[in-house]
């Protein structure tokens, strides 16, 4: 579904407590006796990086309006907790005398720290949208998040031979990180998976994200469609059962004639 966070991030299994990795300058790790201020500024810092780098320290003390040494120290703790790391500036035409300006960029760990930041931002909105207008406004949310994914793939999806929707909607997923595949299922019909979730920490407490994907995605395959596991529930892959075309349009049959299917 639609990234309510806003980007892409690993699976996080639920009910599993976990020391969630927070941005440098935003949580206790890594920041000794920091004050409130250096905090504040060492999270500017890392966020210049994650939006605008590589970039050099020169750069950063510009933007910042920092001096060259507060910028060296605040670079120093990022570099000391993982959160970034040095990089050769790649020269462009005649080259100048002395070595390129070392930049610096975000690392994996910088980037999952403020994934993990945005999680709980997330997770308060939905909750204080909860308390003041009820668990169907956060359905009503969902589903509203999820209408773009549908938008996007619908023509995707309908221009593709109906014994490969399945597979197209996961090659659309997966251009979006969500990392799925598609097989068939030895109860017939098939599975689409999806080996990464984007908002998994925040459907744990919010199920409504992924019943609204869910929904969606039997609107694509007009088709029935149930998820039989989730990341947000602590599996290791979400996991959807797509029924036969066939068999659906069989049952919709017998119903109109009163029969039952076999």
């Amino acid at each position: 579904m639609k990234n309510v966070t806003g980007r892409n991030r690993g699976p996080q299994a639920a009910g599993v407590e976990q020391s969630a990795p927070r941005p440098a300058g935003l949580g206790p790790a890594g920041l000794g006796g920091a004050s409130v201020a250096e905090r504040g500024t060492r999270a500017r810092v890392a966020r210049l990086i994650l939006e605008h780098g590589p970039v050099t320290a020169a750069a950063l003390g510009e933007r910042l309006g920092l001096t060259p040494a507060a910028v060296r120290r605040h670079l120093d703790a990022l570099l000391a907790d993982g959160m970034i790391e040095p990089r050769r500036a790649v020269r462009m035409g005649q080259r100048g005398r002395g070595r390129p300006a070392k930049q610096f960029g975000i690392t994996d760990a910088g980037r999952s720290a403020f994934e993990h930041t945005y999680d709980d931002l997330a997770t308060s909105a939905l909750r204080f949208l909860a308390s003041r207008a009820g668990e169907q406004a956060v359905a009503e949310f969902a589903r509203d998040q999820v209408a773009d994914l549908e938008r996007r793939y619908r023509p995707v999806v309908d221009g593709a031979p109906a014994d490969q929707r399945v597979r197209v909607l996961a090659e659309a997923l997966s251009a979006d990180g969500y990392a799925a595949s598609a097989s068939r299922a030895q109860v017939g019909g098939e599975q689409l998976c999806q080996h990464h979730c984007p908002v998994a920490h925040v459907a744990a407490e919010f199920p409504q994200l992924c019943e609204a994907e869910t929904e969606a995605f039997a609107r694509l395959l007009d088709t029935p469609v149930q998820r039989l596991a989730t990341i947000a529930h602590g599996d290791g892959v979400c996991t959807t059962h797509v029924s036969p075309k066939r068999l659906n349009e069989t049952d919709e049959e017998n119903k109109e004639s009163g029969g039952t299917s076999v």
